[in-house]
């Protein structure tokens, strides 16, 4: 008897919905992804014929192909179970091309999780193609091979080859340009603080911090001015004008969408954007989980939905009332701020949530990887104290007056736990004040003026480039974890710990792009084509319109560009000199990076690897120099010269100088605020030093 084929994606999907569907009437088979693309080798676009793809099989996909089309000609029906996303949708229309499958046929079936409910369920409700959907895909494809390749070539000639521009990858990597100008054209601004250490009746601490004068707040610019305000109040007493306590509640966090998820496990769990999409896709297409076998753990992953469906909100609602208990159930739903999202969401798609509240973390822990329970773990307590109350706080305010001016002082503690009880991943401690009442005069113990500075904005990290891509509407969520190892791989950004620096090439390059196609990597042009798409997706505009609208000035600014670039020595000569023939030896820029090589190229063909020393001799053998060095994973560190005779390395810099409490090597220490100098010892008592 004739079998249904069921076409989906990767291998490990196929596995799993084979499973549920069972092998006597189902047949399911792997794309494995794209079947069909525009050729590499050309621009594959007829500029000419309207902007139509010049689509092909993808070289080395015939036997999958072939394959296919064997188990499609001898089924009695093909459903296509791609993704349910843009690129999904085109892989599926794709599918049915190859397949000779007609577009209005219903063949077309998607799911938001890898459960036996939900396929059985999409087997009975197939669609037709949606070509809207496919649409927006094909001009997504086309605009970015338009503006990748031929800008790209530009940059060939008059950089280096190799390198590319492109839609959302260029714009990334410019918002990361301009951060470092931002914090290079930083001035540092003054500002003073003045705390009074003070004492209650029961000789009791408490701290009381300088607010202003007469309910106003006054910002303390220089010494002069703290040094005005001190003698004024020297020898005044501290009376407690006011106490305020009242309640204050934390809002339990949305479920995650993909962005967030990005952000939060990059926060939480230190993981990279890629590896986090990478784990997520594992949970999604199926985990062989003992004593269930083969089941997807988690939702689909690729969405900007917040939206949970009425059965998982019933299912947690049922969880958090028999085994967390009735006070933490929320009852109130939060569905008016839905309505308020600046921009459109794919709200086909639910919020990232475990496939079932009742397969806790724990209770699968065996059955996962140390990396797929971290961030099971992460979105199922996500997703339950999505679910719950809020937690509540009691703030008690004090305010204070020593002569005409204020200081104040805050205290808090826990009144209910809420959603904390499930989803905290730091410790909190309350800070209680000591009883007090007011018209209470306080013992002034000692008046603390201290001096600061404003510091510069912070670096991005791929937590915070993701936010702001979503902030500013660029990209897909789908996009952000390949556009950020796409500006790392092509060397226009490195990382160093988790800070996103642009590299000189990455300066160069963008210096060109926003000298000749200021408009293509502009900010607001990249989300005003994320808008178009969503216009084309919705039926209310044809894709070729928007190509032909974006193309006409593309092709005057690459004219404009081919004549007026001039060509860029990105050769750096340095006072090294060459061995085998004496000539300066220069840095040069190569496919894995930074490089030595003999100015005196092609006569003399000697390279070496650039050795990058901070200019610090080593603490251990003290004589080697301490060079920067990267692991196989491009985390930077720092090791000796003579290494393999000295073994020393640290994550973190030496200073070149030694802790005088134990001796130890002192390391720098960048936090968010400032930079340390700390020991490296860390049973030392005197940890840190400021630098």
């Amino acid at each position: 008897m004739a079998k249904t084929l069921v076409i989906v994606e990767s291998p490990a999907k196929a596995k799993t919905i084979e499973k549920f569907l069972g092998k006597s009437h189902y047949t399911v088979k792997a794309s494995v992804g794209h079947v069909r693309d525009l050729p590499k080798s050309k621009l594959g676009v007829d500029i000419e014929n309207n902007f139509e793809p010049q689509y092909i099989n993808i070289r080395g996909k015939g036997d999958v192909i072939k394959e296919l089309k064997k188990e499609a000609k001898k089924s009695k029906q093909v459903y296509l179970a791609t993704d349910p996303d843009r690129e999904g949708e085109a892989i599926s229309w794709h599918l049915a091309h190859i397949l000779n499958i007609e577009e209005d046929k219903d063949c077309r079936i998607e799911f938001n999780e890898i459960t036996k409910d939900a396929i059985k369920k999409a087997i009975k409700n197939p669609r037709s193609i949606n070509l809207n959907i496919v649409d927006a895909q094909q001009a997504r494809r086309v605009l970015d091979r338009l503006l990748g390749y031929q800008i790209s070539p530009i940059l060939w000639q008059k950089v280096r080859k190799g390198l590319s521009a492109g839609r959302v990858q260029s714009v990334t990597t410019k918002l990361i340009c301009d951060r470092e100008k931002d914090i290079k054209a930083f001035i540092p601004k003054e500002y003073w603080t003045i705390d009074i250490n003070a004492k209650t009746h029961d000789g009791e601490d408490i701290v009381f911090k300088f607010y202003g004068k007469a309910n106003e707040k006054l910002e303390l610019e220089n010494e002069e001015s703290v040094n005005n305000i001190l003698k004024e109040i020297e020898n005044k007493d501290l009376i407690v004008e006011k106490i305020e306590s009242k309640s204050r509640k934390k809002a339990a966090p949305k479920p995650f969408t993909t962005s967030v998820l990005q952000q939060e496990a990059a926060n939480k769990l230190s993981f990279t954007t890629k590896k986090t999409m990478m784990i997520a896709q594992e949970l999604y297409e199926g985990i062989d989980v003992e004593g269930e076998g083969t089941v997807g753990l988690i939702s689909y992953i690729r969405t900007d939905s917040k939206r949970i469906s009425d059965e998982a909100k019933q299912k947690s609602k049922e969880y958090i009332l028999d085994e967390i208990g009735d006070k933490y159930y929320k009852n109130a739903t939060d569905e008016k701020k839905q309505g308020k999202e600046k921009k459109k969401v794919q709200d086909a798609h639910e919020a990232i949530r475990p496939t079932s509240v009742y397969r806790t973390p724990e209770s699968i822990k065996s059955s996962l990887s140390k990396d797929q329970f971290k961030l099971y773990n992460l979105i199922w307590r996500r997703f339950v104290a999505s679910q719950m109350e809020d937690s509540v706080f009691d703030v008690l305010n004090v305010e204070c007056k020593v002569g005409d001016f204020i200081f104040k002082a805050t205290g808090s503690k826990m009144k209910f736990d809420g959603y904390t009880k499930i989803y905290n991943f730091t410790e909190r401690e309350d800070k209680i004040l000591p009883a007090i009442k007011e018209k209470d005069t306080l013992n002034i113990e000692e008046f603390l003026p201290n001096q600061h500075f404003t510091q510069p904005p912070a670096r991005y990290t791929e937590a915070s480039l993701v936010k702001t891509l979503e902030e500013l509407g660029i990209g897909r969520p789908s996009t952000y974890a390949p556009t950020i190892a796409t500006i790392l791989n092509r060397g226009y950004v490195e990382k160093q710990g988790t800070s996103l620096y642009p590299t000189d090439l990455g300066i160069i390059v963008t210096n060109i792009l926003e000298e000749n196609f200021q408009k293509f990597i502009d900010v607001d042009f990249t989300a005003h084509m994320e808008n178009e798409l969503d216009n084309i997706e919705e039926g209310n505009t044809a894709w070729k319109s928007v190509v032909a609208e974006v193309y006409a000035p593309l092709k005057e600014a690459i004219e404009t560009a081919i004549a007026n670039v001039e060509k860029v020595n990105m050769d750096e000569e340095t006072d090294e000199i060459c061995e085998q023939c004496g000539s300066n030896m220069v840095i040069k820029y190569g496919r894995f990076g930074k490089f030595m090589a003999c100015k005196n190229y092609p006569e003399c063909k000697n390279t070496k690897p650039l050795v990058n020393k901070i200019g610090v001799k080593c603490p251990e053998c003290k004589d080697g120099d301490i060079i920067l060095r990267k692991s196989k994973k491009g985390k930077a560190f720092y090791g000796c010269s003579n290494y393999p005779e000295c073994d020393f390395v640290s994550w973190n810099k030496p200073t070149g100088e030694f802790c005088k409490e134990c001796g130890s090597y002192m390391i720098e220490k960048v936090t968010k605020s400032e930079t340390k100098n700390v020991c490296s010892n860390k049973e030392c008592k005197k940890v840190e030093e400021k630098s």
